[in-house]
């Protein structure tokens, strides 16, 4: 009777153990699903992972220091609680597309142009065609030729990055959502999205395609 007693506690002790075996077994596994969930994973040579980034924290303030007085602009003018005013900054902006250029001034505005677009209101690869001719009748693309071409005017001394740069700060106004959504994509890849040149050029266009949709409202009309 005894030896039962002794068997029926080692087979409980067995049992027990075995139990906790597998018990821990399904701890690791469960915190190894979690952790391949909050990490990131590389997706067609992009970390699918997204790092948290605010749209105030992207969304360029106050008056631009080159130009804006001379302008009459200011950043916070363009708003999607504000259209009216949007469209008036706009305006201001636009009404420098037709100025003509000198053949240097040419050649950089065609750089500076064909290096950013306006690809969430149209489908154009630029804002320009390669011989310098609009390539995109949206308002927002009017007012980034416009600023370019007053800053290579007005202001000759700005390098073509610094002008491309003021080009993506407007553009991330005009299309604040997106831009939101597309900076988390360019963190979680590693890459500084409050470079404006990051943010908004073409040099890293369509990478956060395959998101989900955040178009936040765009401000401005098309």
């Amino acid at each position: 009777m005894e030896n039962k007693n002794h068997e029926t506690i080692g087979k409980t002790n067995t049992e027990f153990y075995v139990q906790l075996g597998i018990i821990a077994i399904l701890l690791l596994v469960i915190t190894f699903n979690a952790g391949k969930i909050y990490s990131s994973s590389e997706v067609g040579g992009f970390t699918t992972g997204i790092a948290a980034v605010s749209a105030s924290e992207i969304i360029p303030k106050g008056i631009p220091s080159v130009y804006g007085k001379e302008m009459g602009v200011s950043y916070d003018d363009v708003s999607p609680n504000n259209p009216v005013l949007a469209d008036a900054t706009i305006a201001k902006l636009t009404q420098y597309e037709d100025m003509q250029l000198n053949s240097e001034q040419m050649d950089r505005y065609i750089k500076i142009g064909s290096s950013i677009s306006c690809e969430y209101c149209c489908g154009a690869k630029a804002i320009i065609f390669s011989n310098g001719e609009r390539a995109c009748g949206c308002a927002h693309s009017y007012a980034m030729r416009g600023l370019a071409k007053y800053l290579l005017t007005k202001h000759p001394d700005m390098a073509d990055e610094e002008i491309l740069n003021e080009l993506g700060k407007w553009k991330v106004l005009f299309f604040p959502g997106v831009h939101e959504q597309k900076a988390q994509v360019l963190e979680a890849n590693g890459i500084d999205s409050t470079n404006y040149i990051n943010l908004a050029s073409n040099l890293y266009r369509g990478i956060e395609q395959g998101q989900a949709a955040n178009s936040g409202g765009m401000v401005g009309g098309c």
